[in-house]
């Protein structure tokens, strides 16, 4: 029985956000090594910068941009690969975050705690009289707060060394807008654009990333209330459902309708600024 066709709205979503009909992991590899190594080049720029969670897509864009900075010195131009370390307070899984960075071997390692101005942050719209819904709103719109901190200190970082900023975007995420704008979804150059959950992960195996790291349950895990849970617990949906989705494979009726609703909602995203 032949598998039906692709429906135009999975086609039409998968051409924008560049995910190829084909895919071939040491491919991919070499294309996105090239692509920052000719960004540093050709912006003048003396520096990546990248935050590791010890995530899936943080794990296999630091590898590459260690690569990519080695690629750079090789032609005899200074590159520096800095890895920043960003938990809030403690991170539950730190274990995982040392194992990546084992695995990357960034130039260099450095560690920023997000809390305390995160928190003040917090405290300072509070005190001129913000008001929250509950408990968990107020937690919630904190966890956004987080995730634009982590940026903050990354920009810092890469104005201090010339650098640039690289983030972790992917197909699957760009898809279901789960980011935080301005926040995980704001860089300069982002390697992994137009790859799949599962086509992230497969390429991470081919750089030998650990099994452990590449099997790992993602979790944006911002919420103090609500900490580790799944994104697919969130999104409502599986990543690999959505990787279908996005390769042009069939998917059920509930999960297109959930897809494409988030897809428009989270318009504004992927978009600049909207003007009159």
């Amino acid at each position: 029985m032949t598998a039906p066709a692709p429906t135009s709205h999975q086609q039409e979503i998968a051409k924008e956000l560049q995910v190829g009909a084909s895919f071939e992991a040491a491919t991919e590899i070499e294309r996105r090594v090239a692509f920052l190594a000719a960004q540093l080049t050709g912006s003048d720029r003396r520096a990546l910068v990248l935050g590791i969670s010890g995530g899936v897509d943080s794990t296999v864009a630091g590898r590459l941009c260690r690569l990519a900075a080695e690629r750079v010195r090789e032609a005899g131009r200074e590159a520096t690969f800095i890895a920043m370390r960003l938990p809030y307070g403690v991170q539950a899984d730190e274990r995982d975050a040392r194992l990546a960075l084992e695995f990357i071997r960034p130039d260099r390692v450095m560690t920023v705690d997000v809390k305390p101005a995160s928190d003040v942050s917090l405290e300072s719209v509070l005190a001129a009289g913000l008001t929250f819904r509950d408990e968990r709103h107020q937690d919630f719109v904190l966890g956004n707060v987080k995730a634009r901190q982590r940026m903050i200190v990354q920009y810092t970082v890469a104005n201090a060394h010339d650098g640039l900023v690289v983030g972790t975007d992917q197909a699957a995420e760009a898809i279901s807008g789960f980011y935080t704008k301005y926040g995980d979804g704001a860089a300069d150059v982002v390697p992994l654009a137009g790859l799949t959950k599962r086509r992230v992960r497969a390429v991470g195996e081919a750089l030998g990333a650990p099994a452990a790291l590449m099997r790992k349950v993602p979790t944006a895990d911002l919420e103090t209330l609500n900490p580790g849970v799944a994104d697919e617990d969130v999104l409502g949906v599986s990543y690999d459902t959505i990787d279908d989705f996005l390769e042009g494979e069939p998917v059920d009726d509930a999960a297109l309708t959930v897809l494409i609703d988030r897809y428009r909602l989270t318009e504004h995203k992927r978009r600049p600024p909207i003007t009159p």
